[in-house]
């Protein structure tokens, strides 16, 4: 089985020029559920004015639905401050970024990468005494807008330095989409090698339509959950050209018709994949939402 963690409500939110009201991404959460989500970000605890969508961060996760057994609700934090925002809101699991170069850090995090890894470290280690669980997602970690290439040496050196503090989970992000499957390779088996045994997770954008392809890739490479958004919505509001995630419902077609359990209903991610599109009105970049179901339904 592989897990497709839903982060439509975050990563894919983040970058849409619609603002789409507390209702309506609570009720987005409600329909991740229902069609079988068992992980879903539902936010990120950052500065509203660099990232307005999530300026009402502490209303979704005071509203959020009761997820019932098996469900885990994740949040986006970048530093000290945004961890004990998303601690006192009741979060039990974060998700970290450290970008892999520092002309994107800075542009992202407003620091270098080593601040950034001292902040990832700050945060690592208060959770640890809080019983909260860390996710570290090492950001253009295939490329980069500003830098370009991205050695496979200067990625094995900030695989380091976050490995060093333990992170409960490693994600290895391709945040401009510039991925093909054969770097998914080498890149997750570099990551295997440094952390044997440590759940890996993988996040595709679909900017130049490589992202099911690099998903499958990562499968194969032994990764056993993926990041994907409703519609195929998203990207990086600080990554010029940055698209969007790879969709949900895509991702669920291809690798069902594989023989891969997701665990999703897919008629209903289809369903709210359409829905989110119509909700921020826009067309889903998601081919599925488009081309439909096959076979056909009678």
């Amino acid at each position: 089985m592989v897990e497709i963690v839903e982060v439509a409500p975050r990563d894919g939110l983040q970058n849409e020029a619609t603002l789409l009201p507390t209702g309506d991404k609570l009720e987005l959460v409600r329909r991740a559920v229902r069609h079988g989500a068992r992980r879903i970000e539902v936010t990120a605890f950052v500065r509203p004015d660099r990232v307005p969508q999530m300026a009402d961060a502490e209303q979704v996760a005071a509203g959020l639905p009761d997820p019932g057994p098996g469900v885990r609700y994740t949040a986006l934090v970048l530093n000290e401050r945004g961890y004990l925002r998303a601690r006192d809101a009741g979060f039990t699991e974060v998700n970290m970024v450290v970008l892999a170069t520092d002309t994107f850090s800075g542009r992202n995090q407003g620091m270098p990468v080593t601040a950034a890894l001292r902040a990832m470290t700050a945060v690592r280690r208060r959770a640890a005494a809080d019983g909260v669980r860390v996710a570290v997602t090492v950001g253009a970690a295939f490329g980069c807008p500003f830098e370009g290439e991205v050695p496979v040496a200067r990625l094995a050196t900030v695989l380091r330095a976050v490995l060093a503090e333990s992170p409960d989970e490693l994600v290895l992000a391709d945040t401009i989409g510039v991925a093909v499957p054969t770097d998914v390779e080498e890149r997750f088996g570099l990551a295997a090698a440094l952390a044997p045994g440590l759940p890996l997770r993988a996040h595709f954008h679909d900017t130049r339509s490589t992202g099911v392809a690099n998903a499958v890739a990562a499968v194969r490479s032994g990764v056993t959950a993926l990041d994907a958004s409703l519609a195929g919505i998203g990207g990086c509001p600080f990554a010029p050209a940055a698209t969007g995630n790879v969709a949900t419902e895509d991702l669920t077609y291809t690798l069902s018709r594989m023989g891969v359990d997701v665990g999703l209903d897919l008629p209903t991610v289809l369903d709210d994949a359409r829905w989110l599109a119509a909700a921020l009105g826009i067309t889903a970049p998601g081919r599925l939402s488009r081309a439909g179901l096959f076979p056909s339904p009678v």
